[in-house]
């Protein structure tokens, strides 16, 4: 994997974002992984984390693209591409088998044949499977064994969370991306990327929720034990909070982002009735004194709503104020100052702004929260062909990058269907 590059490219509603990461080696000989480039454009043709149109996107993920290869000085050949939105769906599924070998050992390919099932089991039609992440074995009537390997059984029963995603929706990112001649290593869930970026392996032991305010969606992922428990997507996001301050204000949509994006905050009680601003200082034609409380109360009944959101799925799955990592938040709309005090009051957790702590030569940008997805899906792709080069000397491990990237079989269909459409 010396020398080897991996992009990340993030597809958002707002912005498409690319980082690029190299392999090196380090000091102590081990492969590393050092980000070298990042990019970002206005995106156009995309909408709530789905294209709807596809010449715009194609447009604006070129000109990232060529941003990034400029950055980097290399051609870029393939990227991991995040996907999102409320196409795209998480469910538990189980696969069992039957161990038939005389000496009964269990080995690789019959987890391998386990989460096959699992995956066979859970598809439905119209959909494309994204990611089969294994959660648990059971080995006869042993329950909750993570690594089966090497156990005597007759009877392998995988536990698995199976994330898909709407053919078509699937299909339409796709085209999108080989059109700029970037080859696609996988498609990734959104959640988990970001998770990737800003999570470490205690927070996902103890258990953590992963909140992604990004400008058209929320995307929330939450892990226990290591293992992913729930993901979910929300169609609410920040530029929603700018749209509650323009109609408010009665102003257009560019001075209420220019005015949350300079002086909003979350908290109204930050202010004093003699903290005023005045919109003409940001773009409006007239002038008009605002004071900076009213703004946040718009900002923060908004945020409030979505942390809601968030808190109903935490009590759907018997975690609401169960999970001692807390809320990580990361994505644009985690940069509101206030947003954790919210979060905090709202889910009955610790909150805190995620950051990563991958190396390299531009920090500011891997610290940037809108970049999370982007710097997660690096991390994501370096774990995971780490993991397929082990696996392919002998090594088997029951990590979640592994089972994704090793049985993940949506890319290489939809590429050669897709190839045929490139003039």
């Amino acid at each position: 994997m010396k020398g080897r590059l991996i992009t990340g490219l993030d597809l958002g509603s707002s912005a498409i974002r690319i980082a690029v990461g190299q392999v090196m080696m380090g000091m102590d000989r081990q492969v590393q992984l050092n980000l070298i480039g990042a990019a970002e454009v206005k995106s156009e043709g995309i909408a709530k984390a789905s294209i709807c149109s596809l010449e715009d996107a194609v447009s604006s993920i070129s000109a990232c693209l060529d941003q990034a290869e400029r950055m980097v000085g290399l051609p870029l050949q393939d990227a991991y591409v995040a996907v999102g939105g409320n196409q795209i769906t998480v469910q538990e599924a189980k696969g069992i088998i039957g161990v038939s070998r005389g000496d009964q050992d269990i080995r690789r390919e019959d987890v391998a044949r386990a989460l096959e099932a699992a995956r066979t089991y859970a598809q439905a039609p119209n959909y494309e499977i994204l990611h089969v992440l294994p959660v648990s074995f059971t080995v006869d009537s042993q329950k909750d064994i993570k690594d089966p390997i090497g156990m005597q059984g007759i009877r392998l029963e995988a536990n698995a969370k199976v994330i898909q995603g709407l053919s078509n929706h699937l299909k339409n990112v796709t085209k999108a991306v080989f059109r700029t001649n970037l080859d696609i290593a996988e498609l990734v869930y959104a959640p988990l990327a970001s998770t990737e970026a800003v999570t470490n392996k205690r927070q996902k032991d103890l258990g953590v929720c992963v909140i992604n305010l990004g400008a058209s969606t929320t995307g929330m992922a939450v892990y226990e034990n290591g293992e992913l428990l729930h993901a979910t997507t929300f169609l609410i996001g920040s530029d929603h909070i700018t749209s509650d301050i323009a109609i408010t204000l009665r102003t257009s949509i560019e001075v209420a982002e220019k005015l949350k994006r300079t002086r909003g905050h979350a908290l109204p009680s930050a202010f004093g009735k003699q903290d005023i601003v005045d919109l003409k200082e940001f773009g409006s034609e007239s002038q008009e004194a605002i004071q900076l409380s009213f703004i946040s109360e718009v900002i923060e009944a908004r945020l409030e709503e979505i942390f809601e959101k968030v808190e109903e799925e935490l009590k759907r799955i018997e975690r609401s104020g169960l999970l001692p990592a807390g809320a990580v938040l990361t994505g644009g709309g985690s940069k509101l100052p206030g947003v954790v005090e919210i979060a905090k009051r709202v889910l009955h957790l610790p909150a805190s702004v995620g950051t990563t702590s991958i190396e390299s030569s531009i920090p500011e940008l891997v610290r940037d929260q809108a970049f999370s997805t982007a710097v997660g899906l690096v991390e994501w792709g370096f774990e995971a062909e780490r993991q397929v080069e082990r696996a392919g000397s002998g090594f088997y491990g029951n990590s979640l990058k592994q089972a994704s990237g090793v049985l993940n079989k949506v890319t290489e269909p939809l590429k050669k269907i897709f190839k045929s459409f490139m003039p």
